[in-house]
């Protein structure tokens, strides 16, 4: 097994121990992963068994330590000569958004088949196969932690008479990116994608003339769809081998702060983190759908709208990590710049959120198809900058057609 040298001295005074070898007062020079032995340079010394616990987390199985420099255990609130080991995050190695797109159409094109399988056995009253279910929430996860990009992309491209089989999968691609920038551990994010995922499946029992009604309902009518809620949780009930995680994000998604959520009216203390964060993203997902009868809402507005219902609807804080991880222009959202030129989002750009990488492929000023580029618009180079989100049938685009070409043949 091969581990990365951090210089001369390692080679002649380490050694290398189990993770439960290592002890408070040992100098690490560097760190190896259940990844194929990967050989990590992060260098300082064990202060605190909480440093321990991290590394456990994070899948290091070894270390390389210098014994020579080992001291003995001194008051934690002793300041440090040398910096406490950089502990890396628990993280795969991402690919490239071309690589990773092919296979997250594949991925999102297989999760429709199967939630459509899931609503038809609903409504045929035979019990939901989770473990197919789990298989394909759990690759969901994989691919976001290659490359959320990928899938970010795809929850954004819909069909508007697909509705309630693409809402449900996109919530749980964004209920999967979320809870990876807040750091929540895999099994937890397992679950609560398998949550997303099952969160509507009430809503087949739910007369289409409800359920499909455009304007507003009626009393009768929102009592009526009120009750997809329940009809989700009794559904689960039959069901073997459900997460406590899954139920409270399938019973709690319509729950809100200030009480007046449904069906329980629940209060906020009462209201748990996965109830808060579902709701956040099942709102934030069906403001910005395409319906047949309702065009979807661009990502800034419907991040307005979360804004000004936080926090009696929304936790106000979540809501404010919830936009800080997807961008102020999530990937896959359509923009023109000021140059004319239209393309996709295909990269947030962290440091500078109104400067994302753009794909771009079409220039408005010339009404013709021009050669794809993706630009970084935080280099000078290129002298541009986001001019407005649009839509697609503004300048009579087939966003369909051209993100197939671009990403997946």
């Amino acid at each position: 097994m091969s581990v990365s040298k951090t210089n001369n001295k390692e080679s002649e005074t380490s050694k290398k121990i189990t993770l439960s070898e290592l002890k408070i007062g040992m100098y690490v020079l560097s760190l190896i992963t259940k990844k194929k032995g990967v050989g990590i340079k992060s260098e300082g010394y064990i202060l605190k068994e909480a440093n321990i616990t991290q590394l456990r987390k994070s899948n290091v199985t070894h270390v390389i330590i210098d014994p020579s420099r080992t001291k003995s255990n001194e008051p934690t609130d002793v300041t440090p000569t040398v910096e406490e080991p950089e502990i890396p995050d628990n993280k795969e190695p991402k690919v490239s958004l071309d690589s990773e797109m092919k296979k997250a159409n594949k991925l999102y094109n297989n999760a429709k088949v199967l939630q459509k399988k899931i609503l038809h056995d609903i409504t045929s009253n035979k019990v939901i196969d989770t473990e197919a279910v789990q298989e394909s929430t759990n690759a969901i996860v994989d691919s976001i932690f290659r490359n959320q990009d990928a899938l970010s992309c795809m929850s954004r491209l819909r069909i508007k008479d697909d509705y309630l089989v693409e809402h449900s999968l996109n919530v749980s691609i964004l209920m999967t990116i979320f809870c990876k920038h807040l750091g929540i551990e895999r099994n937890v994010m397992e679950d609560l994608a398998l949550g997303a995922f099952l969160h509507d499946i009430g809503k087949v029992r739910i007369p289409d003339k409800v359920l499909n009604k455009p304007g507003r309902f009626t009393d009768e009518e929102y009592t009526v769809m009120k009750m997809h809620v329940n009809f989700g949780v009794e559904a689960l009930k039959e069901t073997p081998n459900i997460p406590d995680i899954v139920m409270k994000v399938v019973s709690e998604h319509h729950e809100r702060i200030d009480g007046k959520g449904y069906p329980n009216q629940l209060s906020s203390e009462k209201i748990s983190q996965y109830g808060r964060m579902i709701a956040i993203v099942d709102s934030y997902d069906a403001m910005t759908a395409e319906r047949v009868y309702k065009a979807g809402m661009h990502p800034i507005k419907a991040f307005k709208i979360l804004i000004s219902e936080s926090p009696t609807s929304y936790d106000a804080e979540l809501v404010e990590q919830f936009i800080q991880c997807l961008g102020i222009y999530p990937v896959g959202t359509l923009v023109k710049l000021a140059s004319g030129k239209i393309g996709l989002i295909s990269q947030l750009n962290k440091s500078k959120p109104l400067k994302p990488f753009v794909r771009v492929f079409y220039n408005a000023r010339l009404s013709q198809v021009i050669a794809m580029e993706e630009i970084d618009l935080s280099k000078a180079k290129y002298n541009d900058q986001i001019e407005s989100c649009i839509k697609p049938e503004e300048f009579n685009l087939d966003l369909l057609k051209f993100f197939k070409s671009a990403f997946v043949d």
